[in-house]
């Protein structure tokens, strides 16, 4: 019996390390992310509305790699997986769906930073503008996301590794990384063009996205049932990653003057993502697996998964913040002291942290009773809420603690 324990909580520790080292590498790499978006911080004011169009582009793509990872993780807890590209099987399909939903998405975004960005009487550029940025950015980065989840899926697969534990971090950190200099780069190229020319690039993504429609309605089962679920969530939770965008582009003048904050949010936002997208995709599993139940209130291994959710956000966010701080110094910007960047990043993300303890739970064992599959819920769900939440809550604890 004691033999038993002792290899229960050797496997719990390595799981919870596996987890923690994915986390200290993600936050590393989505520090150069936020150090690249405070260097392109004039970028962010002479294209106005690509700050709104800014949090729902990068983590939707995060989310939209992340359910697929979530996914392909439960289909090999279950036996189900094989490397097998050919349409029809589970890699094959997950594949095919993910690309229709990233043109999908994409489009939506476009059209709902424009429209948020007028509601609120925000500057914008062309809606046509907009979109075909956000397209563009949508096609090349997914590319690039997706191959990289591949990478990882078949390396766990290989090696025997728990793609719960490195899937989320490491898909919503490279989401970040790659996603944000691709827009930038995305919309310095598109808004050097001739107005004619871009308004023939805009009707082309128009195409692309009918042709996405098509090709839903024509491919296996399978495929049109993600496609289906992933779109239905994510159009509603793009609304949200407007909403954030908003909060970041209303606030730009104080973001832009106190550099390093701009610097943080990248870092924060996408590390609490991350954290949210293992606790998301452990639920996931657990529930597939039978070792959870989705009960109306969670029972003590959910708790579990809360308190390492605790423990990740209280040792990556004063890690970040010391990077924002140092960063801001080297690059001759400004900076509210490294004490008061801890502090304002720490509150926040406690607050965030909470709420997404309680969401992800929710979410999971809601669509797990009524026969969905919280694979496809969870993460999406989870990183889209931190983009709102987090923006609210960074910005509020900046006001009330700078005062």
């Amino acid at each position: 019996m004691v033999m038993v324990m002792e290899q229960g909580l050797s496997s719990q520790s390595r799981l919870i390390l596996t987890g923690l080292g994915a986390l200290l590498v993600s936050a590393v790499v989505l520090s150069a992310a936020g150090i690249y978006l405070g260097s392109v911080s004039e970028v962010l004011e002479l294209i106005p509305g690509l700050m709104v169009l800014l949090p729902s582009i990068i983590h939707i793509r995060g989310s939209i790699a992340g359910v697929f990872a979530s996914r392909l993780s439960s289909s090999m807890h279950l036996g189900e997986f094989s490397i097998d590209f050919e349409e029809g099987s589970v890699l094959g399909d997950n594949i095919r769906a993910s690309f229709v939903i990233t043109i999908l998405i994409a489009f939506v975004i476009g059209i709902f930073s424009y429209v948020g960005s007028r509601i609120f009487e925000s500057p914008v550029i062309a809606v046509t503008d907009l979109v075909l940025i956000s397209v563009v950015t949508g096609i090349v980065a997914g590319a690039v996301v997706m191959g990289i989840t591949l990478l990882i899926a078949l390396a766990s697969y290989r090696y025997g590794l728990d793609l719960d534990m490195i899937g989320a971090p490491t898909v919503t950190t490279s989401g970040d990384l790659v996603t944000l200099p691709i827009l930038v780069l995305s919309a310095t190229s598109i808004m050097f063009l001739p107005p004619w020319i871009r308004l023939v690039l805009g009707g082309v993504a128009i195409v692309f996205g009918l042709a996405a429609i098509l090709y839903t309605w024509n491919r296996s089962v399978r495929i049109g049932a993600i496609v289906r679920e992933n779109v239905f969530l994510l159009i509603p939770l793009s609304v949200i990653g407007t909403l954030a965008g908003l909060t970041y582009s209303l606030n730009l003048e104080a973001l832009v003057t106190i550099a390093a904050f701009l610097i943080l949010i990248p870092p924060f936002t996408g590390g609490l993502g991350s954290i949210g997208g293992i606790l998301g995709s452990r639920l996931s599993t657990g529930m597939h697996t039978g070792e959870l139940s989705p009960s109306f209130l969670p029972e003590r291994g959910v708790v579990h998964h809360f308190i390492i959710s605790y423990l990740y956000t209280l040792i990556l966010l004063p890690l970040l913040a010391l990077i924002a701080h140092g960063a801001a110094v080297l690059m001759g910007l400004n900076s509210p002291g490294l004490g008061m960047l801890v502090a304002i990043s720490l509150a926040a993300g406690l607050v965030v942290m909470t709420l997404v303890n309680g969401v992800a739970y929710a979410t999971a064992s809601l669509s797990f009773r009524y026969g969905l599959d919280p694979d496809n819920f969870g993460i999406p769900v989870i990183t889209s809420l931190i983009d709102l939440i987090g923006a609210a809550a960074l910005v509020t604890m900046i006001g009330l603690l700078l005062q």
